[in-house]
């Protein structure tokens, strides 16, 4: 039974990897399994300089799911050459850095500066709705004018994380292409607010805006779809599956609809051993259903007559 599949030129024992801000640098959840067991492991944003994040409250649980507004705060490239690498790069598994800014220069600055042996891949963060700055994911030309800036200074393999908050999500995917992405990511959160109607202030303070990223279960169904519309777009380019993924079942849905890969991201926080079990429950399937090959999975959902 295989189940290696192949990102852009990121092989992975596995298709299963944990989404970036979900699960810190991988530490914690290092003291309930054993880390390589991952098919590959994405860590908290890096931006070009320290960021301390938004105020509080950052987080907020809603029905279906939760808010957050982090902020991106992460020690900078700095910081995370000094204290995340080293721990980084005992590890056996790819990791794939995520990278954000606030202009392309900063994008190019930390893809110079990680495109190194211990880094298997960058993950282009042009989506997070937490923080001020140039819609870069939401516009096909400032999408491509960040790949293609990026391509220029790395041979490592690009994913291209995308936001749903969007009207035409194969148009970001294909510009994303053409600038030379070697894979996709999709779904980033999804815009959301909440109020407490007791105190009538919102629930998440979002660094003065009072929004935050909505996340978990309620949005699986979103993500579904953006990866099964852009799969069936004839965009060649791999795609890992994020939003709302809990398990196997929630794994196999998104890779019948497109995905070669999935992330779990949320349930990490409810359930530490979420992407093992995911692991687990894929093997399981492909057992019970004689599939021979995790890639069999990829884009096999049957259209109703």
């Amino acid at each position: 039974m295989n189940t290696e599949i192949n990102l852009g030129g990121i092989v992975m024992k596995n298709p299963v990897m944990v989404a970036s801000g979900t699960f810190g640098y991988g530490r914690e959840y290092g003291e309930f399994y054993d880390l390589n067991r991952l098919g590959a492991l994405v860590p908290k944003t890096v931006t070009p300089l320290l960021r301390n994040g938004n105020p509080q409250p950052r987080t907020a649980e809603v029905y279906g799911g939760m808010l957050n507004s982090i902020g991106l705060q992460n020690p900078g490239i700095d910081g995370y050459e000094q204290e995340v690498l080293p721990f980084l790069e005992q590890l056996r598994v790819p990791i794939i850095a995520n990278i954000s800014g606030f202009s392309t220069e900063d994008f190019v600055k930390i893809a110079r500066r990680l495109s190194i042996s211990q880094i298997a891949g960058l993950e282009l963060n042009i989506s997070c709705p937490n923080v001020e700055k140039r819609p870069f994911g939401k516009d096909p030309t400032l999408t491509y004018e960040i790949v293609h800036a990026v391509r220029q200074e790395t041979d490592k393999p690009l994913i291209v994380k995308l936001t749903p908050d969007v009207t035409n999500i194969i148009g970001i995917a294909e510009a994303a292409q053409e600038a030379g992405a070697d894979a996709l990511a999709m779904v980033n959160t999804v815009t959301g607010m909440a109020i407490d109607i007791e105190t009538r202030k919102p629930r998440i303070h979002g660094g003065g805006r009072y929004m935050g990223g909505l996340s978990g279960p309620g949005i699986k169904p979103i993500g579904i779809a953006k990866v099964y519309q852009v799969y069936h777009s004839g965009n060649p380019l791999p795609i890992v599956g994020i939003g709302g993924i809990s398990n196997a079942d929630d794994a196999i849905e998104y890779m019948l609809a497109g995905a070669t890969a999935v992330s779990v991201g949320t349930a990490n926080f409810t359930n530490p051993m979420a992407p093992i079990e995911t692991i687990e429950g894929i093997e399981d399937y492909m057992r019970r259903h004689n599939v021979e090959d995790v890639n069999e999975l990829i884009g096999a959902m049957e259209e109703l007559e």
